[in-house]
C-alpha cells in the first residue's frame, strides 16, 4: 500500500473510521447468524436468507433517494448521526427473542447503512483528487471491507471461546461509535453534486449513466456474479459448518475468516496490477474464480464423510474471496472513470443499488432452496445465475474500451466554449477527442458507425 496515500491527514481519518465500522459490523455478521440458529435451529438459512433479503431491499430503493437529497445535507454531520443510529440498533439485538424482532430492525439497521455507504464512497474522490492515490485508496477500501470477514471472524472465534455471541453485538456498537468520532475530527468539503433537475432526475441520473455506458453494463453482469458466490458464504456457512460438518460456533468464524483471507490477498496484489493493466481481465478473471469456488463447493456437497472436508472448505472459501476481490477492487476506479465529478454521488449510489439488486435475488435462493432441497440444489442454482452474469459481462463491456474517444458533435448541439480545442470536419460537424462520459453535453453512447465516421 502507497505510504503517501496515508499521508492525507482527512483521508486518513475517514479509513480508520471506514475500519472501526467493518469491524464491528464483522462481529454482528458472526452474531446474527448464530443469533438465527439459536432461534429457528435448523431452519436458520431461511431466517437469515429473510433477512439480508429486507436488507438488499432496503439497499435497492432507499440509497438512490438519498443520493438525490443528500447535496442538501453537511455530510460530515450526516455520517455522524447515521453511525449513532446503527449503534443503537445493534444494542437491541442481544434482547430480542422472536424471529419477526430480527426483520424489523435489520431493516432500521440497514436503512441507515443504506445512506451512509454512497455517501461515504463519494467523499474519497473528492479528497483524493490524484488518481494514483484513489486507486490505491480503492484497494485499501477493499482491504478494510476484508475486516467483516477476516480478523473480526478471528476475534469472534476467540471471544466466543469465553463469552456468550449475545456479547458480540456490543463490540459493533463500540466501532460505530468509534467510527462517528473520528467522521466528526474530518475535514470533508462540500458535496460538488449538481441539485440541477427535476427530483425525479437526481433520482435516475446514476441508472441514466450506467444504462448508457458500455462497460457500466459490463459491471451489472459482474455484480450477479458476486451476489451468486457471495450469498452462498453468508447464508449458507452456519449451516454448512453445524449441521453438515459438525462444527461448532468458532468454525463458523473460522471459514469467514477463511473466505476474508483470500479477499486481503488479492486486495493487497491489486493495485501494482491495475496499474498496468485494465481492469476488465482482471474483473472477468475474478468472475471465473467464483464460478469455479461454486463448481468445487458442489462437488464437497456431493461427497462422503472425512475430515478433509474442513480442508477443502477452507480452500474454497478463500477462492471465492479471492474472485470477489478481483471484481469489487476496480469497481470505484470503473465508477469514478465514468462520470463527472458533480454526478459521482449519484452513480455511486447507483451502483450501491444495482449491485444489492443482485443480492435481492440470490440471497432468498440461497436461504430458501437450502432449507426445502438442500446445498447441492442451492450451489447448481446458484452456479447457473454465475455464469449467466460472466456471458452478460463479457458481451456488453467490450474489449477495446478506451480512456478517450474521437467523437463527432454537430454544430450547435453544444455550447461552443465547450469546443475549443474541437476540429470542425465539415458545415454540420466538430471532431472532438477527450475522455467520453455520459453527460448532458453526451446524453448517449456513440454508434460504432458514428465512431468511424469520426476516425
Amino acid at each position: 500500500m502507497s505510504t503517501t496515500l496515508f499521508q492525507h491527514r482527512d483521508y486518513r481519518k475517514l479509513f480508520t473510521a471506514q475500519v472501526s465500522a467493518l469491524f464491528g459490523t464483522g462481529l454482528t455478521t458472526v452474531a446474527l447468524g448464530l443469533l438465527a440458529y439459536e432461534l429457528a435451529g435448523a431452519d436458520a438459512a431461511a431466517v437469515l436468507g429473510t433477512a439480508l433479503t429486507i436488507k438488499m431491499f432496503v439497499y435497492v430503493t432507499l440509497a438512490p433517494v438519498v443520493a438525490a437529497f443528500a447535496h442538501r445535507l453537511p455530510r460530515r454531520s450526516f455520517l455522524v448521526t447515521l453511525n449513532g443510529i446503527r449503534g443503537a440498533i445493534v444494542l437491541g439485538l442481544p434482547f430480542i427473542d422472536q424471529v419477526w424482532q430480527i426483520y424489523v430492525l435489520i431493516a432500521i439497521l440497514q436503512a441507515a447503512s443504506a445512506a451512509f455507504t454512497p455517501t461515504y464512497q463519494a467523499i474519497i474522490p473528492d479528497i483524493l483528487p490524484d488518481e494514483h492515490d484513489y486507486t490505491r485508496a480503492l484497494s485499501a477500501a477493499q482491504l478494510a471491507a476484508t475486516m467483516e470477514t477476516l480478523l473480526s471472524p478471528m476475534l469472534a472465534a476467540a471471544a466466543l471461546t469465553l463469552i456468550s455471541f449475545h456479547w458480540l453485538f456490543v463490540g459493533t456498537a463500540i466501532g460505530f461509535a468509534v467510527s462517528a468520532a473520528l467522521v466528526l475530527a474530518t475535514r470533508i468539503p462540500h458535496s460538488t453534486a449538481t441539485a440541477a433537475g427535476s427530483f425525479r432526475d437526481r433520482i435516475t441520473v446514476g441508472l441514466r449513466i450506467f444504462a448508457a455506458t458500455p462497460r457500466l453494463r459490463g459491471l451489472l453482469g459482474l455484480n450477479l456474479v458476486v451476489a451468486a458466490a457471495g450469498s452462498m458464504i453468508m447464508v449458507n456457512t452456519v449451516n454448512y459448518v453445524r449441521d453438515t460438518l459438525g462444527g461448532t460456533q468458532s468454525g463458523v468464524a473460522i471459514l469467514l475468516a477463511a473466505n476474508g483471507f483470500g479477499t486481503m490477498l488479492v486486495a493487497l496484489a491489486l493495485p501494482r496490477i491495475l496499474d498496468r493493466t485494465d481492469p476488465r481481465p482482471v474483473m472477468l478473471t475474478g468472475a471465473t474464480a467464483l464460478v469455479l469456488g461454486l463448481a468445487a463447493a458442489i462437488g464437497l456437497s456431493t461427497a462422503g464423510s472425512g475430515d478433509w472436508r474442513w480442508t477443502a472448505a477452507i480452500a474454497i472459501w478463500a477462492l471465492i474471496g479471492a474472485g470477489t476481490a478481483a471484481i469489487l477492487t476496480p469497481t470505484g476506479q470503473l465508477l469514478r472513470r465514468s462520470a463527472q465529478p458533480g454526478d459521482r454521488p449519484a452513480l455511486f449510489a447507483a451502483q450501491f443499488s444495482l449491485s444489492h439488486l443482485a443480492w435481492l435475488l440470490t440471497y432468498p435462493i440461497a436461504g430458501r432452496v437450502t432449507t426445502a432441497a438442500g446445498f447441492t440444489a442451492t450451489w447448481i442454482t446458484l452456479i447457473v445465475l454465475a455464469g449467466a452474469g460472466i456471458v452478460a459481462a463479457q458481451r456488453l463491456w467490450p474489449r477495446h474500451d478506451p480512456a478517450q474517444l474521437t467523437h463527432l458533435h454537430e454544430i450547435g448541439s453544444i455550447d461552443p466554449a465547450r469546443l475549443l480545442d474541437a476540429e470542425q470536419v465539415d458545415a454540420t460537424h466538430y471532431r472532438h477527442t477527450h475522455p467520453y462520459i455520459i453527460d448532458t453535453d453526451h446524453p448517449r453512447w456513440p454508434t460504432r458507425r458514428e465512431l468511424a465516421m469520426a476516425a
